[in-house]
């Protein structure tokens, strides 16, 4: 599908054109937006607006690293957002022409129908042109990592807490997701960030210099959620280290204690053992008072043998 929105300075802002209106119309700038578009539509990019078929490639392959690319007469963009849902990356294809900007991606995009409906709202036309778009569109997709990292925080604070007593394999399993949510994530916020860096310092496009502060706040934007996310994947450990930790006390704890009743038990055996053999010449077999005198020596053995592990400590 394809949806064209043109900008008069006589008639303002015009929906729902075809790309045959607007090649009659003299529009001030124009908004083309390629949505899932059909294999006959795909060809537009290259009869119709006569793009680098380089940069028509990378639009036909998913999933490429976010970029700026400058050809002769457009610049462009691969930006990634990110599915609140089920945290997938989706591709925005951009080129920025001479008043022109034509976005093209194979999903729906919230972040594109917020830029749809800011343009729609915005009062000033003097501030209405291609870099406009632009704009929104990057701080968008930027603002919405931020409830994505947020939601990640929160389940990382339910792991910490464990506040549904789930066991110590459950929590690391659900600890081990999120961290690699937060991998997956940072794989798409540097490059963005990077994205941003090269778009602030470049010397092509002039209308990202006339709104240099409003470009800079959307890279410092990125630089706080990367921040975030590198805070996150260090608590993520620590809290690994911890339960590991836990885990190897918890198991020596255990030897301890087994180790303990193993060596009360050591001497106890021995003598059961003595006298468990069928020697016909032992003088204690005919004892009116060895078995309870066994009874006595065992008992008190263990008893001893408990109190002085006790005093050393070991059952604290």
């Amino acid at each position: 599908m394809i949806e064209v929105t043109a900008f008069s300075k006589e008639k303002g802002i015009l929906e729902g054109l075809t790309l045959e209106e607007l090649t009659l119309m003299d529009a001030d700038w124009y908004w083309v937006d390629f949505n899932n578009p059909t294999a006959e539509e795909v060809k537009l990019l290259e009869s119709y607006f006569h793009f680098h078929p380089l940069a028509i490639e990378d639009c036909l392959h998913e999933l490429q690293r976010p970029k700026l690319d400058y050809y002769d007469d457009h610049t462009f963009f691969v930006i990634h957002s990110v599915n609140k849902k089920t945290l997938e990356k989706q591709e925005i294809d951009l080129f920025l022409g001479e008043c022109s900007i034509v976005t093209y991606h194979n999903k729906d995009s919230p972040a594109l129908e917020s830029a749809r409906s800011l343009l729609k709202r915005n009062r000033d036309p003097q501030s209405l042109d291609e870099y406009f778009v632009l704009y929104q569109l990057l701080d968008k997709v930027v603002d919405n990592y931020f409830p994505i990292v947020y939601q990640i925080e929160d389940h990382i604070n339910e792991i910490e807490d464990n506040t549904r007593k789930l066991s110590m394999e459950k929590l690391l399993d659900e600890l081990f997701d999120r961290r690699s949510e937060l991998l997956a994530l940072r794989q798409t916020v540097h490059p963005m960030r990077d994205l941003l860096y090269r778009v602030l310092n470049t010397h092509h496009l002039d209308g990202v210099r006339d709104r240099r502060e409003y470009f800079a706040d959307i890279h410092d934007h990125l630089i706080k959620v990367a921040e975030m996310i590198a805070s996150n994947r260090e608590m993520t450990q620590d809290i690994r280290d911890s339960y590991l930790s836990l885990n190897s006390h918890q198991t020596n704890r255990t030897m301890q204690i087994l180790t303990v009743i193993s060596v009360i038990f050591m001497p106890l055996t021995f003598i059961v053992g003595i006298y468990g053999m069928n020697f016909s010449n032992m003088p204690e077999l005919d004892s009116r008072y060895g078995y309870f005198v066994v009874w006595i020596v065992m008992i008190a053995i263990a008893v001893g043998m408990y109190s002085w592990f006790r005093n050393k400590g070991w059952f604290d």
